[in-house]
């Protein structure tokens, strides 16, 4: 995993940034703490890097050079095919390779197959290479989005980075986008491709990019994940492939010359991929977190469980009250957007704990959204004897709904099935209605509502039915803004690199054609249904139908008792009352206390903005970043000024 930077000059002074990008590349030192290179390829153009070692150790340098020099890249991922094209490269195309390294195959790749090359690559990555005998250059993005790249467009040229902070200062820092913020009181982060800046976005998921010194940015789509749900004549066949596709995605994504561990929180998806890893290396470590809170915020036990009965070692750590509130400003510089998940501060301790004994981890994240694993996919099972009448009647029910009290059993309920799946589903993550938007927001946009984001989404996959379009949704917003963010900044904080195997093309091109029956089923409350069955043979029986947990935070109990003085004074102090009513928020925060309401998500919300905006735009409060965060001192720059 690696950190990397690129300025395109538009006025051909590349070399007069010189300092800056220097200066600039620094910021992303905890991804890649091995290796620094910078390379002024001429007066156009300036490539930077940050390298954490894990495939071709000893080699692999970046920036990293092609064709006798006519290609240069910086690349941040992991390809775990690469030996396969490798070899394709080679035996059809005589291509010719001075490491053993992934990345020289993308720069190979590209020179023989044009853009085609992103299509082709099985991993997780984003990079940017230029080709100095055209004078153009080109970048791609993940298909799925697991690995970060912004751009910023000013004056002076075009720049690509790995993290937004690297990007900051060469732009306005307190240039606030309105939209961003408004739809993060709803999402709890803000959507691609925008930012929580105006001038920076992000390169959206599954799309490449060309550009030269113009800065003009030519964007294409080469991946789109389309569902295509059948009924299956035989489901033991079924669960067979579920299970063999995902043990050859394991045993792909264990590639590494470093020593791999892996997640275990107290879930299927988790402890599915360590009983297969475990086939692989019998000696995997595994890694979980829990909290000094009772109830069914421990994961622990359950975690210690099924590693004993998998044979694997288990490594935990416990956090509490005092811990979350010191980690929370590293927590919020490292995500350079605020993102309101509480569950990033258990799996800020849990990859710090993994870093002190690996490089590599691996990750459970994708499967919910690939086979149906959130509770909420069962919800148009559960509305069908409403949402299935015709219009005419819903509307009447509609108006006998809007009657009813506030509280009364059932109204929410007809609320629900009167609305359209488009109007009712945002996402995973519901925070602030608009009703309520327009209380905290000081300049309160109606205008601006979630179905900006969500409309053009609902609008790909028309015709597939409610469940599936709503794990589309999550795909494309929650999955990319939520999930796969905290996954790569949380893990990078500490120069720890997750894999995550269920975010695979193989994988997906399995689930996409479950039926939606054999992902979730109404009776037995069973989600991910296939997904379990196919993992039966090889997670504990207990673990099978375990109801979804995924490092849960006790941020409800402690904001209403230990942490209350601590949110009020942030809420109280906080410099960005000009754009949030802080003291509207303050009132649902002692609410919270008073046990009148739970108001821990919506308080948690408006706190991680004050933390951010406390530490970006005010600089009023110091994160706490040093150096010493990094576990491995930076080595001198490789490379120099070519002419």
């Amino acid at each position: 995993m690696c950190g990397l930077l690129t300025y395109i000059s538009a006025q051909g002074a590349a070399s007069a940034k010189r300092d800056e990008i220097a200066a600039a590349n620094e910021r992303l030192h905890h991804r890649g703490p091995d290796e620094t290179g910078l390379e002024f390829v001429d007066e156009d153009v300036a490539i930077a890097h940050k390298r954490l070692s894990i495939i071709d150790v000893e080699s692999s340098h970046q920036p990293m050079w092609y064709a006798d020099g006519r290609y240069v890249m910086t690349f941040n991922g992991e390809i775990y095919n690469y030996k396969e094209l490798r070899a394709e490269l080679i035996e059809r195309h005589g291509a010719n390779f001075e490491t053993d390294g992934d990345g020289e195959v993308i720069l190979a790749g590209f020179h023989h197959w044009g853009p085609d090359i992103a299509k082709r690559l099985r991993g997780m990555f984003a990079f940017v290479l230029w080709d100095r005998q055209t004078r153009q250059g080109f970048g791609a993005r993940d298909h799925w989005g697991i690995k970060p790249m912004f751009h910023l467009r000013t004056s002076d040229g075009v720049y690509f980075s790995s993290e937004k902070k690297a990007l900051m200062p060469f732009t306005d820092e307190k240039d606030l986008d309105t939209d961003s913020l408004a739809h993060y009181l709803t999402l709890q982060y803000p959507p691609e491709p925008g930012s929580m800046h105006k001038s920076i976005d992000r390169i959206a998921a599954g799309h490449y990019v060309q550009f030269d010194t113009s800065g003009e940015l030519k964007t294409t789509r080469y991946f789109n994940p389309d569902f295509a749900p059948r009924a299956s004549d035989d489901p033991q066949r079924l669960y067979d492939e579920i299970l063999e596709t995902l043990r050859e995605s394991v045993r792909m994504h264990m590639r590494a010359d470093v020593p791999v561990g892996a997640f275990l929180s107290s879930g299927i998806d988790s402890t599915g991929i360590v009983a297969l890893a475990r086939e692989f290396n019998p000696d995997i470590l595994s890694f979980t977190v829990g909290f000094d809170v009772p109830g069914h915020y421990n994961e622990l036990d359950v975690a210690v469980e099924s590693a004993q009965h998998l044979g694997v070692k288990s490594i935990g750590t416990k956090i509490g009250p005092e811990e979350m509130m010191s980690a929370l400003p590293k927590i919020v510089w490292h995500l350079d957007d605020p993102i309101a998940d509480p569950s990033l501060v258990p799996l800020y301790f849990v990859a710090k704990k993994a870093a002190e004994h690996v490089t590599v981890v691996l990750g459970g994240e994708g499967a919910d959204e690939f086979f149906g694993g959130y509770a909420i996919y069962r919800e148009p099972l559960s509305l069908q004897s409403i949402s299935s009448l015709p219009k005419s009647m819903r509307s009447g029910l509609r108006a006998v709904a809007k009657a009813i009290p506030e509280g009364v059993k059932g109204k929410s309920f007809i609320e629900r099935g009167t609305t359209e799946v488009e109007t009712r589903f945002v996402g995973n993550a519901n925070i602030f209605g608009e009703e309520e938007k327009a209380k905290v927001l000081r300049n309160y946009d109606p205008s601006v509502r979630y179905t900006d984001i969500t409309a053009p989404i609902y609008a790909e996959c028309e015709g597939l039915d409610d469940t599936t379009r709503m794990q589309y949704v999550d795909i494309k917003t929650w999955l990319r803004g939520d999930i796969l963010v905290k996954a790569d900044r949380i893990s990078m904080a500490h120069s720890l690199e997750v894999r995550v195997p269920f975010l695979d093309t193989e994988v997906f091109k399995v689930a996409s054609k479950i039926s939606l029956d054999e992902r979730v089923r109404l009776r037995g409350n069973h989600t991910k249904y296939a997904l379990r069955q196919a993992l039966a043979k090889v997670v504990p029986p207990a673990i099978v139908n375990r109801p979804k947990m995924g490092f849960p935070t006790p941020t409800r109990v402690w904001l209403g008792n230990e942490m209350f003085e601590w949110a009020d004074n942030i809420l109280a102090t906080s410099g960005c009352g000009h754009l949030i009513n802080l003291e509207y928020v303050r009132g649902l925060l002692r609410a919270h206390a008073q046990g009148e309401a739970d108001n821990s998500r919506k308080v948690w919300t408006v706190l991680v903005f004050c933390v951010w905006h406390a530490i970006f735009v005010e600089r009023s409060m110091d994160p706490g970043i040093t150096r010493a965060d990094s576990q491995l001192a930076a080595k001198p720059a490789v490379g120099s000024m070519v002419a």
